[in-house]
């Protein structure tokens, strides 16, 4: 990945519209899911960050035949997949790579539980220290084996053809760990049931009912029956509200500023960062357009003054890809106090402990806790030089916090931005006013 260090000069306010890269949540799932279905997939929109490549690479080496037919531009790319149906993977000739992608090795072994071939995947030194027992213990329960470095990447999946439905309570909300549970469980005798404590983002849930498959919502959870056939598609990925916050952030950071986001999803189990901006000041104007499964909309975000902020617990799972650029929009001014996000812990890098050493070295004032963090944005940030740690959202959330700084920052590890969103900072630059 690249290493790059980029210089981001304060900005008094920024203006204009974008579309961003399409979801990246969205992208796995439908590329996974068109792998199993019957018949040729189009996906368009397909998200152009590393991440989203990770899943591909790793489907071609399992037999899928996957090809790119449209235009790499800013909101994704059209790529058709020919389905090989249920448990039609084929067992790959090398190990796989996930690269520096979560989501793709939790996702994957969920499907690799139920082919009876054995299965090694890896990924970069950050995927290497992200704990995987959370898929292996109910995929293991179902069933299938696996071989790691004590509950961490490299991972090996022997898979089976009998694979048992299981009822499952997951101790740490994860839409992941849910998704690796479901996939398996298209495959397994019986019906899967997941029940969570919190609600985590429905992608899988909705992507399943889209490729033709029965998901019914039981007493807190949600059941699948196995067996069931899929069927091709015809697909466009909404854009990715998640790389949208970093645009909306700005815009409710900066006076003056107004942005507006089109194209972008809007499903009610992501959009919890709208209702916690305009808590925080944020006018935000939402014009819904349809999208069928996944609502779409466009989104205008204008500067209305800052106000603290409290994000509780319960609030945690539904921002918890977002919590990073909150904590930037609190230098800007107001603050920001978040508690039971001990999950940012072991994402891409240790994001509480990272963010907490990036925004001191930039001046900020903030407190970090065990399972969160506390911002004050009491004075101007004067800049400086932080390290983003091989993680696209703390390389973008120090951008956004860089905009109200009195100096320029240098943010080492910059292109780490590339995972989520390869044109961040040149669209950063076209909305500077």
């Amino acid at each position: 990945m690249p290493t790059t260090a980029v210089m981001v000069e304060p900005a008094s306010r920024v203006r204009g519209r974008v579309r961003p890269p399409g979801d990246k949540s969205i992208s796995h799932r439908y590329a996974l899911l068109a792998a199993m279905a019957d018949g040729t997939s189009i996906i368009r929109g397909y998200s152009t960050g590393g991440d989203c490549a990770s899943t591909l690479r790793c489907l071609r080496g399992l037999g899928v035949e996957i090809r790119q037919t449209g235009t790499d531009d800013e909101a994704g790319v059209t790529i058709e997949i020919a389905g090989r149906g249920l448990r039609g993977l084929v067992a790959p000739g090398a190990m796989l790579d996930a690269g520096n992608s979560g989501s793709t090795i939790r996702m994957l072994s969920g499907l690799l539980a139920a082919h009876p071939f054995r299965t090694s995947i890896a990924g970069d030194a950050s995927l290497r220290r992200r704990p995987m027992r959370r898929i292996i213990v109910p995929l293991e329960r179902m069933g299938a084996r696996f071989v790691s470095d004590d509950g961490r990447p490299p991972l090996t999946v022997e898979g089976t053809l009998d694979l048992a439905a299981i009822d499952f309570a997951p101790d740490v909300p994860s839409a992941q760990v849910k998704s690796a549970v479901l996939l398996a469980g298209l495959h397994a005798h019986g019906t899967t049931r997941v029940r969570e404590p919190l609600q985590t983002r429905d992608h899988t849930e909705r992507a399943l009912r889209l490729f033709g498959a029965t998901v019914h919502e039981v007493d807190g959870g949600i059941a699948l029956a196995g067996g069931q056939r899929l069927s091709a598609r015809s697909l466009s990925v909404p854009g990715d509200l998640s790389s949208a916050a970093f645009w909306m952030v700005a815009a409710a950071a900066l006076p003056g500023s107004e942005i507006v986001v089109e194209d972008v999803g809007l499903n009610p189990t992501r959009t919890g960062i709208l209702g916690i901006l305009e808590r925080a000041g944020a006018r935000i104007d939402t014009v819904a357009s349809g999208g069928g499964d996944e609502p779409v909309g466009t989104l205008r975000v204008r500067h209305g003054g800052l106000r603290d902020l409290v994000i509780a617990p319960e609030e945690v799972p539904g921002v918890i890809d977002e919590l990073p650029v909150l904590a930037a929009l609190a230098t800007h001014g107001g603050s920001i106090s978040v508690s039971g996000a001990q999950e940012l812990r072991v994402k891409e890098s240790d994001r509480i402990s990272a963010l907490a050493d990036g925004l001191r070295r930039m001046g900020a004032e903030i407190e970090e806790q065990p399972d969160g963090f506390r911002v004050r944005g009491s004075r101007r940030l004067p800049g400086g030089e932080v390290d983003a740690r091989n993680d696209h959202r703390l390389a973008m959330a120090f951008a956004v916090a860089a905009l109200g700084a009195s100096g320029p920052t240098t943010i080492h590890d910059a292109g780490a931005a590339a995972v989520s969103y390869p044109q961040f900072f040149s669209v950063l630059e076209s909305l500077r006013a």
